[in-house]
C-alpha cells in the first residue's frame, strides 16, 4: 500500500463449514483509506465468505476484522455501519428511487425532510440527480446499480462492500457502468472492497486485486503486477491468458525448447524460484508475435485456430506435440493450417516454479 495507513484490516480470517478444509484459510489483507480492492477467484474460492465476514454476516472461526485499529469482529452488521451493494441490488419495487435511497436513513431515525435531502444529494453524486420520484421498475440495469450504490453511500459508511455488483448487466452496459463506478468511488474517496469472478471488472475498477483460491490468498497487487509478475503457477494460469512451458533457468535467463528449437529468454523469476534448474516460463499472448521464416529466436509451428477479436486477431499455434501458443496480432493474412514462426516480442518473461 506504499506506506499508507491501513483503514480496514483482515487479520488471518478463517472460516470452516463442517468439513476439515477451511472455506477461508487465514486470509490477511490491509486496505488503505480511499483504496478500492477487488477480491477475485473461481467459484468456491472463498471470496463471498470473506466479504460476509467483513460485513458481519458470517462469524469467523478465528482471526479478526479491524477498522482503524479497532477490533470489530464481534459487532453485528448494523453496528459496523458498512455500506453494502448486493448482486441483485435488493431494491424495493414499491418505493420510489428517492425512498429506496433514504431507507437506511429512515431506519436510523432521521427526519423525513433531512433524509430526502440527503437522498437527493446521493443520487446527484452517482449521476441520477432529479430521479427521486421515479419508479424503480422504470430504470435500466445500470441505473438500478447506481441507485443501490447511492443507497449504500448515503449513510456515509466507513467502508463500502460490493458483492458481484456488475454481474447482472449486459456486456456493453457492464463496461460503461464499471467505468462510472470507479469514477464515482474515486470522486467520493470511498474505501471499497468488492467481490467479482470477472477479471476485467476487477482490473477496470480496483486499485489492487487480491486473488483467492481454495480459501487461500495467493497474491495481492496491482492488476499489472499479477499479470506480469505472478507469484506462482496458479496465479499465472488464472490471471489473463498464458501458455506455461517448461524450461531451464540459469539466473536471469531461461531456455525453452519447442518444436525442435531451443531459445534463451530474459527471465523475471517469481520470489522463491530456485535460481538454477527446472522452471516454468509464462508466455502471454500479447508478448508473442509472428516472425519471418527461420527468424532469429523463433519457433516453427502451424496455425490451429484464427479468431477475430476486434482490433486484434487471436491465433492458436501448435509449436511442439500438444503445446499450443496463443498470440494476439494485427496480422490478418494468416489462416488455419498455415506454417508460421513465433517469437517472444517482450522480455523478460515471468518465470514460476
Amino acid at each position: 500500500m506504499s506506506g499508507a495507513t491501513p483503514h480496514l484490516v483482515l487479520d488471518r480470517l478463517t472460516r470452516r463449514f463442517g468439513g476439515a478444509r477451511a472455506a477461508v484459510d487465514a486470509v490477511s489483507l490491509e486496505i488503505a483509506a480511499g483504496e478500492l480492492v477487488a477480491l477475485i477467484g473461481a467459484s468456491g474460492s472463498g471470496k463471498t465468505t470473506t466479504l460476509r465476514m467483513v460485513a458481519g454476516y458470517e462469524v469467523p472461526d478465528s482471526g479478526a476484522v479491524l477498522l482503524d485499529g479497532r477490533n470489530i469482529t464481534g459487532l453485528p452488521p448494523q453496528r459496523r455501519g458498512f455500506g453494502m451493494v448486493f448482486q441483485h441490488y435488493a431494491l424495493f419495487p414499491h418505493l420510489t428511487v428517492g425512498q429506496n435511497v433514504a431507507f437506511g436513513l429512515e431506519a436510523r431515525g432521521m427526519a423525513r425532510r433531512e433524509r430526502m435531502s440527503r437522498a437527493a444529494g446521493a443520487l446527484e453524486g452517482v449521476g441520477l440527480g432529479g430521479a427521486e420520484g421515479r419508479a424503480v421498475q422504470s430504470l435500466s440495469g445500470g441505473e438500478q446499480q447506481r441507485v443501490a450504490l447511492a443507497r449504500a453511500l448515503v449513510i456515509e459508511p466507513p467502508v463500502l462492500l460490493l458483492d458481484e455488483p456488475l454481474s447482472n448487466l449486459d456486456p456493453t452496459l457492464r463496461r460503461t457502468t464499471r467505468e462510472e463506478l470507479r469514477a464515482t468511488l474515486l470522486r467520493l474517496g470511498v474505501t471499497a472492497l468488492f467481490v467479482t469472478h470477472d477479471q476485467e471488472d476487477a482490473f477496470a475498477v480496483a486499485d489492487r486485486v487480491a486473488l483467492l483460491s481454495s480459501g487461500r490468498l495467493l497474491q495481492v497487487g496491482t492488476a499489472e503486477g499479477l499479470y506480469d509478475r505472478p507469484s506462482n503457477r496458479e496465479v499465472a494460469a488464472f490471471i489473463g491468458r498464458a501458455t506455461l512451458v517448461p524450461g531451464r533457468l540459469d539466473g536471469d535467463r531461461i531456455t525453452v525448447a519447442l518444436g525442435g528449437a531451443s531459445r534463451t529468454l530474459r527471465a523475471a523469476p517469481a520470489p522463491g524460484v530456485a535460481p538454477h534448474g527446472s522452471a516454468i516460463a509464462v508466455l502471454r499472448p500479447d508478448a508473442l508475435g509472428f516472425s519471418p521464416p527461420d527468424g532469429d529466436g523463433a519457433w516453427p509451428g502451424v496455425v490451429q485456430e484464427r479468431r477475430f477479436a476486434g482490433a486484434l486477431l487471436a491465433y492458436r499455434v501448435r509449436v511442439a506435440g500438444d503445446v499450443d501458443l496463443e498470440l494476439h496480432s494485427t496480422v490478418r493474412d494468416v489462416h488455419a493450417g498455415d506454417p508460421v514462426w513465433v517469437r517472444v516480442t517482450r522480455e523478460p518473461v515471468a518465470v514460476v516454479a
